[in-house]
């Protein structure tokens, strides 16, 4: 049933992201938010979000105070919620957040204490 969900949302938002009118949007909610993820500050692989889905909210489809930025991994924690996976554990977390943190400090590798 989740694959079902799944599907669902990624309908809802072919249909949005598509054109001149999302770009300009998407353009408006980079600049707001300092062109940065409004949950852990990266500036990389940035992804423009809706706050509320499009799926139970189309009218707020093209609303920007509707639309967040975030990156490709507070995106894909954020979405695995709404789509009704568990989250991650603390642990998984942590062990996540440690992997992204090796990748965006390479010269940090072994500095930490375990």
């Amino acid at each position: 049933m989740t694959s079902f969900k799944r599907k669902e949302h990624i309908r809802h938002s072919a249909k949005v992201t598509r054109g001149p009118r999302w770009r300009a949007l998407r353009m408006q909610a980079l600049d707001r938010d300092g062109w940065a993820c409004v949950q852990c500050g990266t500036r990389k692989r940035l992804e423009c979000d809706h706050v509320l889905p499009v799926r139970t909210h189309p009218e707020l489809a093209y609303t920007l105070s509707n639309l967040q930025i975030l990156c490709g991994a507070c995106h894909t924690r954020k979405t695995r919620i709404e789509v009704g996976h568990k989250p991650l554990t603390p642990k998984r977390q942590q062990w996540r957040d440690l992997l992204r943190d090796m990748q965006r400090n390479p010269s940090s590798i072994g500095e930490t204490s375990c």
